[in-house]
């Protein structure tokens, strides 16, 4: 048994590992991907690749199969109105050397509807990484940055108008990170 209270080895359930996120629309995926490009060219690491960038929600990691029904259930009762926001400001994690676009302000519609999330995720039992800490929207543009970006350059503001989030599986691969749609909840209109 592992300290985690879950079985070791072939006993242990086959699981997928989880997230829920929002897709930015084309015009916004348009920008963060010549950001991406930009900034991995300046700082040197790897962009992230057009199809797989997206905005974390709720990140839950490697879930047991037979509850993925359960979190589909959660999030169909999350019910938030549709919302647009501005990424507006490049950031930069030394401690995992990521690039990243995030929002200077307060965002409440997108705030709101992670609260809602993580509180029907909370209520079937899922643990949602990061949980207890204050969410920060932001979106990963570039990994593994090289040079330590002492001044960033301003991003242009990218507006991105949300009407559905959804649940992804990662799949990892030497090639990086592929997703698969698990699911699709639209915000009211």
């Amino acid at each position: 048994m592992r300290p985690d209270g879950r079985p070791n080895g072939p006993n242990r359930p086959q699981a997928a590992r989880v997230f829920f996120a929002l897709w930015p629309d084309d015009a916004a995926l348009d920008v963060l991907d010549r950001v991406a490009r930009e900034g991995a060219s300046r700082f040197g690491g790897n962009a992230t690749r057009r199809e797989t960038q997206h905005l974390t929600l709720a990140f839950l990691g490697d879930v047991p199969l037979d509850r993925l029904p359960a979190l589909n259930e959660a999030a169909g009762r999350v019910v938030a109105p549709a919302f647009a926001f501005t990424l507006d400001r490049l950031g930069y994690w030394r401690h995992n050397r990521i690039l990243w676009a995030g929002c200077s302000g307060n965002e409440p519609a997108l705030a709101g509807l992670v609260r809602r999330l993580v509180g029907e995720l909370q209520a079937v039992g899922a643990r949602v990484d990061g949980g207890s800490r204050p969410f920060v929207p932001h979106v990963t543009l570039v990994r593994k940055v090289r040079e330590n970006p002492l001044a960033l350059p301003d991003l242009p503001a990218v507006r991105w108008t949300c009407h559905e989030f959804v649940l992804l599986r990662s799949r990892l691969s030497a090639a990086g990170a592929a997703y698969e749609t698990l699911g699709r909840w639209p915000l009211a209109h």
